[in-house]
């Protein structure tokens, strides 16, 4: 990773603590990481500005934890569905302590702990953002715990309970339920009374086991069969985060009344050619099935839905994340931290993430409060 200065001071790290974050927010300089085009995770830059000041409406938080999604992957190969123009600062989420307020913000948030998501943004040491999108985390959860499900928390409850509806008793399908998305879902339907198949690799499966999930291993070549097997009168539900052809069979899978819920195209992450094209063959797909009297349904979820209806989209954002929050707090969800990279390792953070080594989120953090051998031995996370 490339590392460039705009100041000559080098940058003070946020820390855990409300003090300590009220400090680094005090300093002139933050620290960000530049995705400045398609790049190999190498080619992240490491930049050093001055440190943002909040607008109206507005709240300055110093980052305690931020993570590694799928989208982040998409974005350094240019095939984000909606991603800005490089370069940008990337960053789907974040977990901070407000350090300053802007005007218009009431100046008691200063010193609390809130999460946010930003889409874009999150992987710096100090993030502006906008007061309404906070959520406040509870005091008995970590950042990093917090952290790893903030969008894939909302993602898996929204999917869930919104656009699936499952009920106790019903069967779902969830592909790649080791992942970030895929390991909320399948305890979030737990939770609920839902009987989960899940697929993940070999080595993941006596996790998924104590989590209550039947594991499928995804590299059977008779994949489908075996789900169908399993499940002999179809499920109420799949969550295909793959994408591509093999939607086809996920929708196979439902019994009458049942939903396809596909949020991702993983299938296409290393194709060559348009980001937009296997979505909009996706979304054409899917149109086509609500279409026909198939008894079934089929949606692509999006998390930034009905965001133009912003009072209520976040509204419908702090009740959701509020839930799974309780949750976690509560100690009914687990949360699946793969790793804690400091941030100005993001390179290592994105390769780690990418390796298809490891279950749950890879979580940045500022720089400083990892030991370089919690860095080494997450990156040393058994393949096989």
């Amino acid at each position: 990773m490339r590392e460039t200065h705009t100041a000559e001071h080098r940058p003070t790290s946020a820390t855990a603590t409300a003090a300590a974050a009220a400090a680094a927010a005090a300093a002139s300089i933050a620290t960000e990481i530049v995705l400045p085009g398609i790049v190999k995770p190498d080619g992240l830059e490491v930049r050093h500005v001055p440190t943002p000041a909040p607008g109206p409406g507005e709240v300055l938080l110093a980052m305690e934890a931020t993570g590694v999604s799928f989208a982040e992957q998409q974005m350094r190969r240019g095939k984000y569905y909606d991603q800005p123009p490089f370069p940008f600062v990337p960053g789907y989420d974040l977990v901070g302590r407000v350090a300053t307020t802007g005007p218009g913000v009431d100046p008691a948030l200063a010193g609390r702990r809130f999460a946010a998501l930003t889409k874009t943004g999150g992987w710096a040491s100090h993030v502006v953002v906008e007061a309404a999108d906070l959520v406040e985390v509870p005091d008995s959860v970590t950042s990093a715990d917090a952290e790893t499900l903030v969008v894939n928390g909302i993602t898996a409850w929204q999917m869930l309970h919104r656009t699936a509806g499952v009920e106790a008793g019903d069967t779902v399908v969830v592909l790649g339920a080791n992942g970030g998305v895929g390991s909320a879902l399948v305890q979030l339907a737990r939770i609920a009374g839902v009987r989960v198949i899940g697929t993940a690799s070999r080595r993941h499966h006596d996790k998924l086991r104590e989590l209550g999930v039947t594991p499928v291993d995804y590299r059977d070549p008779d994949l489908h069969g075996r789900l169908r097997g399993l499940a002999p009168g179809g499920v109420r539900a799949v969550f295909d985060h793959v994408g591509g052809e093999g939607v086809v069979d996920s929708f196979r899978l439902l019994a009458p009344g049942g939903t396809l819920v596909s949020y991702g195209t993983a299938s296409t992450r290393d194709t060559p050619g348009s980001s937009k094209a296997p979505v909009l063959k996706l979304f054409a797909r899917l149109a086509l099935w609500n279409a026909l009297p198939n008894s079934r349904h089929a949606h692509f979820f999006n998390i930034w839905a009905g965001r133009r209806r912003a009072d209520a989209f976040r509204e419908r954002l702090r009740a959701d994340l509020g839930q799974v929050f309780a949750l976690l707090a509560d100690g009914r969800l687990r949360p699946q931290v793969a790793a804690r990279v400091p941030l100005s390792r993001a390179a290592d953070a994105m390769r780690l993430a990418e390796s298809g080594t490891v279950a749950g989120k890879v979580v940045l953090v500022p720089d400083g409060e990892v030991r370089e051998s919690e860095v080494r031995d997450g990156a040393r996370t058994p393949t096989t």
